[in-house]
C-alpha cells in the first residue's frame, strides 16, 4: 500500500504525518506536489495541516484552486480514503469535498493545547479500530478552527452519520456542536482540526502516556489491508 501526503506552499507538519506514518505505523507514504495533476498510484491521501499560502483571504481558499484538488475530487468519487488535518480540512472544505466552512476561532486567538475528543462514527476507513463513545486524547493548533453549518445541513450530518469527533468537556474554538471531525456520506473523506500525528508516540503526549491518537492512522492501514486483500 502507498499513501500520498499533498504538500501545498505553507504546509508545514507534511514531515510529522511522513515521519509517523512510514517510521510509526508502518506504512510507505510519499510527498506529493500540489501542481501535479495524477494521483493514480496513490493508495490513499492525506492533506496534512500548516498555512497553505499563509492563510491568505482565507484558510485553505487558495489550496483549494491548486492542479491537485480536481484530481482528489476524481478520486474522492470513485472511495479513495482521503484525510484532511487542520488545514488540511479547511482545504476540503473550500473544495466543496466537504459541507460548512471553518472561520475565525470564537475568541480571536490562536488556540495550541491537549483536549480529549469522543468518538462518533466507527464506519469510516479512519476510525473502523475505535468504539463509539471512545475518548482520544489529542492536540489542537488553529486559529481558524471553528467549523459552522446551517441548521438544515446540520440536521443531514446527524442524519447521515458525517459526525466523527466531538470535542470533549470543553470548545477550544466555538464550533457548531462542539464538532472536531466530519466526512462526507460516503465516509472515505474525513476532514479534524485536532493534530494526530503530534499524538503518535508517547513522547509527544503531556504526560509520557501513549495517547490512542494513532487508531486514526492504524484503522487507515486495516482498512486498506482489508481492501488491497479482497
Amino acid at each position: 500500500m502507498k499513501l500520498g501526503i499533498v504538500v501545498f506552499p505553507g504546509s508545514n507538519c507534511e514531515r510529522d504525518v511522513h515521519h509517523v506514518l512510514n517510521d510509526v505505523i508502518g506504512i510507505s507514504a510519499q510527498y506529493v506536489w500540489h501542481m501535479e495533476d495524477s494521483i493514480d498510484d496513490c493508495d490513499a491521501l492525506i492533506l496534512p495541516g500548516g498555512f497553505s499560502y499563509g492563510d491568505r483571504l482565507r484558510a485553505g481558499v487558495i489550496a483549494a484552486q491548486s492542479p491537485i484538488v480536481e484530481a482528489i475530487k476524481k478520486k474522492a468519487e470513485e472511495g479513495l480514503p482521503i484525510l484532511g488535518i487542520c488545514n488540511g480540512f479547511q482545504i476540503l472544505v473550500e473544495a466543496g469535498l466537504l459541507p460548512g466552512a471553518l472561520i475565525k476561532n470564537v475568541k480571536l486567538k490562536f488556540s495550541c493545547k491537549w483536549l480529549e475528543v469522543e468518538v462518533l462514527n466507527v464506519n469510516t476507513p479512519f476510525t473502523n479500530l475505535f468504539r463509539v463513545n471512545d475518548k482520544i486524547s489529542i492536540p489542537i493548533a488553529h486559529g481558524e478552527g471553528r467549523y459552522v453549518i446551517g441548521d438544515d445541513k446540520l440536521h443531514d450530518l446527524y442524519e447521515n452519520n458525517q459526525v466523527v469527533f466531538k470535542y470533549k468537556d470543553q470548545n477550544p474554538n466555538g464550533s457548531t456542536e462542539m464538532i472536531a471531525a466530519i466526512c462526507n456520506e460516503n465516509g472515505n473523506v474525513m476532514g479534524l482540526m485536532p493534530h494526530p500525528e503530534r499524538a503518535s508516540e508517547p513522547i509527544l503526549s503531556p504526560d509520557q502516556k501513549k495517547s490512542n491518537a494513532d487508531l486514526i492512522f492504524l484503522s487507515l492501514k486495516n482498512f486498506l489491508s482489508s481492501y488491497i486483500k479482497n
